[in-house]
Formats: C-alpha cells, structure tokens, sequence
C-alpha cells in the first residue's frame, strides 16, 4: 500500500540519506566521551559542536545557491557524502581539541554541501496528493536511523573501540556516495 506511493527516487534518497544519517547517530550520545579521550572537556565538546553548526549554518547558504546554477544535484549530494566519511576518517588522527575544531569544520561544510541538493532532489519527486506522508516518511526516517545508530554506536565502541565506530560511520557515507555516483544521471 505505503509503496505506491513512493517513487523510485524518493526511495534512493531516503536509503542513502538513512545511512548518512545512521553513521551521524553513530557519535551523537557519545560524542563527549570521545572529546574527552582526546584530552578534551566538556565545554571543548561543546565549543566543537558549535563549530559544527557555524560552519554548517555558513555553508548551507553558499551551497544553497550553488545547487540553484547547477544542473547535476546528485553530484554534490555524492561529494558531500565522500567528504563527511572523509571527516568521520579523520577523527581517528585527531589528538586534541584544537585539531578537532577542523574536523567539525569540515564535517559541517560537507553536511551542508549536502543538504540543500537532497532537498531539491526529493522534492523534485514528491507527489502533489501524497505530499505529507512522503514528507513525514523523510522525517521519519531521520528520527529512525538516528535511534539505531545511536544504540548500534554504544555498542561498537564498547565492544570495538572508537576507531572502529569511525571507520563504519565513514563506510556507510562512501557506500551511500558510491551507490549514488554509480546510477545513471537520468535516475536522480
């Protein structure tokens, strides 16, 4: 039933986006654990949130504007997903508060390098009549895969380690850019 309402598109764009958004849920409730392993506090795990959002806030008004001039959506989509599991890469060398400031930077450039693109490319394909529940799938979605990543994050690094918490939170954005990258420009 829900199924026939969803075209092919919509379906892409929540399963990629799901597993972007998975790898993110990943970090979220302990985020501070891991600012402390570097040597950081409380307040440091809250200053390089901020830097997060700032440089997220800043970028999502300049890419908004860039997907307005460009044809091809999909391809900033992919990028932004390489350079987030990129920045999820990087939180491995990180050493101390200071060098975590870039890496939020730059994770908050590539999310909203993103952003406005999925939001073009899935309204491009929601429908007028079932608008509301496409959307509320979207959103649903969200909620969903953070959930699941939060509680799939405690236990990889309780059983695993950070490390490996950030190399599947970056393979999950690279499967989602490649699966991407590799459909045929016509299909998004």
């Amino acid at each position: 039933m829900f199924s026939s309402w969803y075209r092919k598109q919509t379906k892409i764009l929540l399963w990629t986006n799901g597993l972007v958004i998975a790898a993110s849920g990943m970090l979220v409730p302990i985020y501070a654990l891991y600012v402390k392993r570097i040597g950081g506090s409380l307040l440091d795990a809250s200053i390089t949130s901020s830097i997060f959002f700032l440089s997220a806030g800043i970028t999502s008004i300049i890419s908004g504007k860039i997907v307005d001039k460009i044809k091809e959506d999909e391809i900033m989509l992919a990028i932004g997903y390489l350079i987030i599991g990129l920045g999820y890469i990087f939180y491995m060398l990180v050493q101390s508060p200071l060098q975590l400031f870039f890496v939020q930077m730059l994770i908050g450039f590539s999310e909203a390098l993103y952003y406005p693109a999925l939001d073009v490319l899935y309204s491009k394909y929601v429908s007028k009549e079932k608008s509301g529940i496409i959307w509320g799938s979207y959103e649903g979605m969200y909620y969903f895969t953070t959930a699941f990543g939060a509680i799939a994050g405690g236990l990889i690094v309780k059983f695993l380690g950070f490390n490996f918490l950030f190399l599947s939170m970056a393979s999950l954005c690279f499967i989602s850019a490649i699966y991407i990258l590799s459909l045929s420009r016509e299909t998004l």
